[in-house]
């Protein structure tokens, strides 16, 4: 979750106010699963839709900056700092896209990507 804003944080960098609006949708989504009724559901699997969004939001940090170039350095550090991406899956991600051509990966490594690309 995003950090709480006080009167002591920092202001925002140029630009957040264009990716804000979206960021806001998926942290209303985020409100709304966390309060969906997960009777008869096993722990993980209630779980499920929480990591799924957490995926997505992070997913779309990750296109804005390294996909898109529509947001600055400034701007990226700041949305990982704040929360709203998840450094580590964003490395991942980078880490994966930036190695070796489709041809030389292994069928698991493909299957793998595409199922990273469906979500």
């Amino acid at each position: 979750m995003p950090k709480i804003k006080t009167s002591r944080t920092k202001a925002p960098p140029e630009g957040f106010d264009d990716v804000e609006p979206q960021l806001l949708e998926f942290e209303q989504k985020m409100r709304e699963v966390e309060e969906d009724k997960t009777e008869g559901l096993r722990k993980a699997e209630a779980s499920w839709p929480i990591f799924r969004l957490h995926h997505q939001r992070s997913r779309y940090v990750y296109e804005l900056y390294y996909k898109r170039r529509a947001i600055s350095k400034e701007l990226y550090d700041y949305l990982v700092k704040q929360g709203y991406g998840d450094a580590n899956l964003i490395a991942k991600w980078k880490k994966v896209t930036s190695g070796p051509s489709d041809s030389s990966l292994s069928c698991r490594a493909r299957a793998h990507l595409a199922w990273d690309v469906n979500h």
